[in-house]
């Protein structure tokens, strides 16, 4: 098995402060706070599969490597602003947000459901990181997010190859469809908004929608349309979609027209 990246594998050094992106920052410091939540995720996870010990592993080094993905932000973020302090940061997340994690069953209605939903979410966290990658100007944080976006596909082929497991708890393609659109979705809840708010703007009173919308305004920007093509063929792949040729470019070209055009409606009102 392939020895795990480290932060000491990231060339520290080379950070460029002159091509720090001041947007691109502000989303990055939302973001290591997200990734840096994980273990509430883990202990979610663990509870709706603790009779599978196979999965359980995985969810475990899933967890750490998640939460290494936020120091690896968070580092980044604090050298291209000295004056974030990721700590209190955290701390001012993880007070004011929470999943329930008092549960034995999953929210999405089956445990086939729940890693299909992860799909989703580890499908949209690599293009994301991709997109970073792409956008950044700055060298560390090209390595940083070219890594994490390496990390992320890899999980979604973890939760993938685990989902085949479970696939009969969810037979049918339009439920999985369902499942899927409804997680994406999601993305629009109180974890980004709240995250990008203790991360940026913690001294003002919390505009949820303000928020909400300075984060995807910053976010969306940063997708090319290579970036959506990719992340419509995972989820397809997740939900058993074959999608051909003649139908894949119109679907993408659709999709990426939405895409870009809701990015450009907020970066006008942000």
């Amino acid at each position: 098995m392939t020895q795990h990246w480290t932060l000491d594998d990231i060339d520290w050094a080379a950070f460029d402060a002159s091509k720090v992106d001041a947007d691109l920052l502000r989303t990055v410091k939302a973001a290591s706070l997200v990734e840096a939540n994980a273990p509430d995720y883990v202990t979610y996870l663990s509870q709706v599969f603790s009779d599978d010990p196979e999965l359980l592993a995985e969810i475990e080094r899933w967890g750490v490597e998640e939460e290494q993905h936020g120091a690896a932000l968070a580092r980044w973020a604090e050298l291209a602003d000295p004056t974030f302090s990721f700590d209190k940061a955290l701390k001012d997340f993880q007070e004011g947000y929470s999943i329930p994690m008092d549960v034995d069953e999953s929210t999405r209605g089956s445990r086939g459901g729940e890693l299909l939903a992860r799909c989703v979410v580890e499908t949209g966290t690599s293009s994301f990181y991709s997109a970073i990658r792409d956008a950044s100007e700055e060298p560390v944080l090209k390595q940083v997010a070219a890594n994490l976006a390496r990390d992320e596909f890899n999980h979604y082929k973890l939760f993938y190859d685990h989902f085949l497991r479970y696939e009969k708890d969810v037979p049918s393609k339009m439920r999985r469809l369902k499942i899927a659109l409804g997680r994406v979705n999601e993305a629009d809840d109180d974890e980004l908004s709240y995250a990008y708010y203790c991360a940026n703007t913690p001294a003002a009173d919390y505009d949820r929608e303000g928020c909400a919308k300075a984060y995807q305004a910053r976010a969306l920007g940063l997708y090319q349309r290579r970036h959506t093509d990719r992340l419509v063929a995972m989820i397809a792949n997740a939900c058993g979609i074959k999608i051909g040729a003649r139908v894949a470019k119109p679907l993408t070209s659709v999709v990426w027209w939405g895409f870009s055009n809701h990015a450009k409606r907020l970066a006008k009102a942000a």
